[in-house]
């Protein structure tokens, strides 16, 4: 890095370039940035691609609600946003018609649900795959 420093003569003043770091300190310092800004992309690229881990707790709850009994699907301001998936879920659900008394087993009702769910295709809080059967945590 060149800097330019005064040079005074008993005449006149004279702007002259001077050395203030040898090239192989700029090299190490340009490396030490860049690795530096590697480091944090590569972090974001991580943070970013892995997926978000599970709030359904084994007790079969999500922020206090209870994933099975009477469910009914609105279309905005539901208890839990659930994105319907084909592989890797948060819980397995069966739709059943009867007794859905425990860990992911839904009864579909229009009128006094236990909780209520509403159906996205982007940033869900939790992801949901259709079971015929073995409901529950996967």
């Amino acid at each position: 890095m060149v800097v330019w420093a005064r040079r005074v003569h008993t005449t006149h003043l004279k702007l002259v370039p001077r050395n203030i770091g040898s090239l192989s300190n700029m090299k190490s310092t340009k490396k030490w940035w860049l690795a530096l800004v590697s480091a944090m992309v590569a972090a974001m690229v991580v943070a970013i691609a892995l997926p978000a881990r599970s709030e359904v707790s084994s007790s079969c709850t999500f922020n206090g609600v209870s994933l099975y009994g009477n469910v009914e699907f609105v279309s905005s301001s539901g208890d839990i946003k659930v994105e319907f998936v084909d592989s890797f879920p948060d819980l397995n659900v069966q739709f059943v018609d009867s007794f859905p008394d425990s860990c992911g087993k839904w009864k579909v009702v229009d009128a006094h649900p236990d909780f209520t769910v509403e159906k996205v295709s982007s940033f869900p809080d939790i992801t949901v795959e259709e079971v015929s059967s073995f409901p529950g945590l996967p």
